[in-house]
């Protein structure tokens, strides 16, 4: 509705300063043309709104002007309300500070839509950790969040899960990622995005020298690019297996990233096909955790490589070496 894009706009510039008619054309999927009229209304009912035209210019509020209104809907004020992952506010210290914001924000709410607020806060929790996660180990964050709040470079100690080993590295952060409850840390190393996880750091310090970023990249572009690299697993290697019925739930779980296909669980037969694939053979050894539960079908080289997987786990509990 016109309304709420004026109040959009109003907003907009009261946080952001002067912001060219296509940036805002492009925030609120409209034309230029539009935002233009949309600016004559703001000008026309007394707000103090005006537009430079040429290479630097852009459409800015008058200089102390400030508004008060929320405008908020009764969804808005519910939406704010279901915070994802309130433990990641914790880790940064912030928690505190969350809880003095929603106050805040309660107050200022129209007085309609507080009780709808109240009761989303108490009804609704998101918990983004996993199910057996297990114990994990205690993540500092201090010099991380200090690094991205400061745009500083930062000297990381960091070891690798695979090897085992430590390496250090001299990083550009972008910023924190939280997901499924795993704290991530994006930076470029040598103008090339790396993704460190927040638990391996062995040591983190905080550099003289400002932070190195890719001209025009943000936080999000770069840990789109990264989820990309990590989701899109080199495949190559195919595999049929059959799973019990009864553990299929499980399997899907654990197996996900490897999964070619959703199984498709129709019949009422103990075994359900699944397809699966590997980047190499080694990767595929992961089923014999599923222990009988699970028959690799095809392809051949598979089955020889877990039931020489298998053999060697039985002569050495057999006491054979």
């Amino acid at each position: 509705m016109k309304s709420d894009r004026l109040l959009s706009i109003l907003l907009l510039l009261q946080t952001r300063g002067r912001v060219t008619a296509g940036e805002l054309a492009e925030r609120l999927e409209v034309s230029v043309r539009t935002i233009y009229r949309d600016i004559e209304a703001l000008s026309a009912a007394g707000v103090p709104v005006y537009a430079e035209r040429g290479r630097h210019g852009g459409i800015e509020l008058l200089a102390g002007f400030r508004t008060d209104v929320t405008g908020l809907t009764a969804d808005e004020s519910r939406a704010l309300f279901v915070l994802a992952a309130r433990g990641a506010h914790a880790a940064l210290g912030l928690d505190a500070a969350l809880a003095s914001a929603l106050r805040k924000v309660m107050a200022a709410l129209p007085a309609p839509h507080r009780p709808a607020a109240d009761v989303t806060s108490r009804r609704i929790l998101v918990d983004a950790t996993r199910w057996l996660g297990g114990p994990s180990r205690d993540t500092d964050l201090d010099a991380l969040r200090d690094a991205v709040f400061a745009d500083r470079r930062l000297l990381l100690r960091y070891r690798h899960g695979g090897t085992g080993r430590t390496r250090t590295y001299t990083v550009d952060p972008y910023g924190l990622v939280a997901k499924a409850g795993v704290w991530y840390l994006v930076a470029d190393r040598r103008a090339r995005p790396r993704l460190f996880r927040a638990d391996r750091v062995r040591s983190a310090r905080l550099l003289d020298a400002p932070v190195r970023r890719r001209p025009g990249v943000e936080l999000a572009d770069v840990w789109a690019q990264l989820r990309r690299r990590v989701e899109e697993r080199p495949g190559g290697l195919d595999v049929t297996a059959r799973v019990r019925r009864d553990r299929l739930g499980l399997f899907v779980r654990i197996t996900g990233p490897w999964l070619a296909e959703r199984p498709d669980d129709a019949g009422d037969g103990e075994w359900v096909t699944v397809r699966l694939s590997y980047g190499v053979l080694g990767e595929a050894r992961a089923l014999l955790q599923f222990g009988d539960q699970v028959e690799v079908v095809s392809p051949p080289e598979v089955r020889a490589e877990l039931a020489r997987a298998a053999a060697s786990v039985t002569r050495l509990y057999a006491g054979e070496g």
